[in-house]
């Protein structure tokens, strides 16, 4: 079995920086870790950053220039390096990736990011 492990959430003041990892426990090829997204509770869960093919990234606008994907191949780790942290940024970061051959979506058990102002 294999299943997401997400590490770096914490509290912040606003102007700050945090780096979210993600990586995969137990068999590490079953899973293809792939981005991030958020979720603030009441609302729904949205794109942060994201591998789309290759190593094409898509962004959220609102983090455009302050957030950075990348990842390490070897390790099949992805990571988020989130500078000029906003109160706004403030929810639980999940970790995305794509399961087996059939390549259904599954997440990590999520991160807390607080930004204070």
């Amino acid at each position: 079995q294999a299943q997401l492990v997400e590490s770096g959430g914490g509290s912040v003041q606003a102007g700050g920086s945090l780096r979210l990892s993600c990586a995969v426990s137990g068999r590490r090829t079953m899973i293809n870790v792939r981005g991030w997204y958020r979720q603030v509770p009441g609302n729904q869960r949205e794109l942060v950053a994201i591998f789309t093919s290759g190593d094409t990234t898509n962004y959220a606008d609102s983090v455009k220039g302050r957030f950075t994907i990348s990842r390490d191949d070897a390790k099949n780790t992805v990571y988020l390096q989130m500078n000029s942290l906003k109160p706004e940024d403030t929810a639980v970061y999940y970790c995305m990736g794509l399961f087996g051959i059939s390549g259904s979506v599954c997440w990590g058990q999520g991160t807390q990011v607080t930004v204070s102002s």
